[in-house]
């Protein structure tokens, strides 16, 4: 696990344009009760989460159709959470970082991280742009 101050500014990297920190694997069931689309964005603290992942995520918010809600938990932190998360996705298997989004519950898109790394940001969030306007 790693400590809280290494990873709070990679936290508040997703947090100060409102994704909603998940700690708990009821955390995550209740966020994918909610009706309408969910993305949920598996943080990490490797190189290609702060230069492709987290920023991809954020630029993928501009487009005009976009998911209800957007939450995110932390691998190596949030370690309930995170395995809640990633049993929702199955049948991937787990990886970090790494997005998904779901519709009501139901997982509809998939960014694992060899889609992530190596990628630049832009073309993260046209993939997860494209995935909110055929789904959100």
């Amino acid at each position: 696990m790693y400590p809280a101050e290494l990873v709070k500014p990679m936290r508040e990297d997703l947090t100060k344009v409102g994704f909603e920190e998940l700690h708990t694997a009821q955390d995550v069931d209740s966020a994918l009760a909610k009706e309408g689309t969910t993305l949920i964005v598996v943080n990490s603290v490797c190189g290609c989460a702060a230069a492709n992942a987290r920023p991809g995520a954020r630029m993928s918010l501009q487009n005009a159709k976009r998911p209800d809600h957007i939450v995110t938990v932390f691998a190596g932190v949030d370690k309930e959470a995170v395995d809640k998360a990633r049993e929702h996705m199955v049948p991937f298997p787990p990886s970090s970082p790494c997005m998904a989004l779901f519709k009501d519950g139901e997982l509809v898109h998939m960014l694992e991280r060899h889609h992530i790394e190596g990628r630049p940001a832009e073309l993260i969030a046209e993939n997860l742009m494209d995935a909110y306007n055929a789904n959100c």
